[in-house]
């Protein structure tokens, strides 16, 4: 497996170059990022609803109807949210906001419950408290939030590059031991 990774040490490069450049551009335009991120769940809810409405027509009647209804979810979904990705990623913004929110509630009723039999619930209660003021950041700045995952996605991107172009240069020099006869383990 070495051999084959070091012989193509050159596509980790290019693989770590795109993530680095993608990882730069969404921290300068974390707006378009995800527009782009939008637009391209939008073409796969629609490719989805296109193929459900083919397995829709291709299924006997009895069973038809659920595959009907996903196929018109998916078709529109999808197009909705090409021609309104900006109130997608707010929407998906929003209900991320609500499921911090209503999880950090359950958290906090769960330790208030299990008290007498779990020591430590106040870590618990600390977990629902963070996830219930996580919610309430989203909700009231919910552009705030969304350009905040698109940092994440650009910072994880510019890491995960870096990592793979170090990998490459690594495995170019295993596989420069490896053609002059020397062990690579």
């Amino acid at each position: 497996m070495l051999e084959f990774l070091a012989r193509d040490w050159w596509v980790l490069t290019v693989r770590g170059a795109a993530a680095i450049v993608f990882g730069l551009l969404a921290l300068l335009w974390p707006g378009i990022t995800l527009l782009a991120l939008a637009v391209v769940f939008g073409v796969y809810a629609l490719a989805d609803g296109v193929l459900a409405a083919l397995a829709s027509v291709r299924t006997g009647s009895a069973h038809r109807l659920p595959l009907v209804l996903e196929a018109i979810f998916g078709l529109v979904f999808g197009a909705a949210a090409i021609i309104w990705p900006g109130i997608t990623v707010l929407v998906l913004v929003v209900v991320i906001g609500a499921w911090a929110f209503a999880t950090g509630i359950f958290e906090i009723f769960t330790a208030v419950r299990l008290r007498a039999e779990l020591e430590g619930e106040w870590l618990l209660i600390l977990a629902g408290i963070l996830s219930v003021l996580f919610g309430l950041l989203v909700w009231f700045w919910p552009v705030t939030a969304a350009v905040a995952v698109a940092w994440i996605i650009g910072v994880y991107a510019l890491v995960f590059g870096a990592v793979l172009f170090v990998l490459s240069l690594r495995l170019r020099g295993a596989g420069t031991t490896m053609g002059r006869g020397g062990a690579a383990s």
